[in-house]
């Protein structure tokens, strides 16, 4: 399991991205908007331009960031979960729930077995995700 910074932003991320990368000799490894994504056509046209998902890897970690959805009450970031099956994505969401409030309930989207993005009882984000291959 992998505990990796998702960054938040309103309509920057990929200012922000690209200058993380120059300030932390990473380099962006993915960058896809909500007009490229297969969700394009059930978001509105405003949103088509904006990061959906950006990337960046440097030697000693990764950092993770959209410009994320206006209804997120996870303003400024949430931490993102990188687990290796669907059983334990499910077991940690659950664990996490408990008590908390969920945005996104867990499931199967087109880059995971599963995620699901959360507030826990404690008033911190969480995204659990079991991502599939992207070769």
């Amino acid at each position: 399991m992998r505990f990796i910074p998702y960054l938040n932003f309103n309509g920057d991320c990929q200012q922000a991205f690209d200058f993380y990368a120059k300030a932390f000799n990473g380099r962006v490894t993915m960058r896809m908007t909500y007009g490229e994504s297969p969700m394009a056509k059930d978001m509105p046209p405003d949103t088509h331009g904006r990061v959906m998902h950006s990337q960046l890897e440097s030697a000693n970690g990764i950092l993770v960031g959209a410009d994320g959805p206006p209804q997120s009450d996870t303003e400024g970031g949430v931490v993102n979960i990188d687990v290796k099956t669907p059983a334990e994505a499910e077991r940690v969401f659950n664990a996490l729930a408990d008590g908390g409030s969920v945005q996104m309930p867990i499931g199967e989207t087109f880059w995971a077995h599963r995620f699901g993005l959360l507030t826990d009882r404690f008033g911190k984000g969480w995204m659990v995700n079991c991502l599939k291959s992207m070769d």
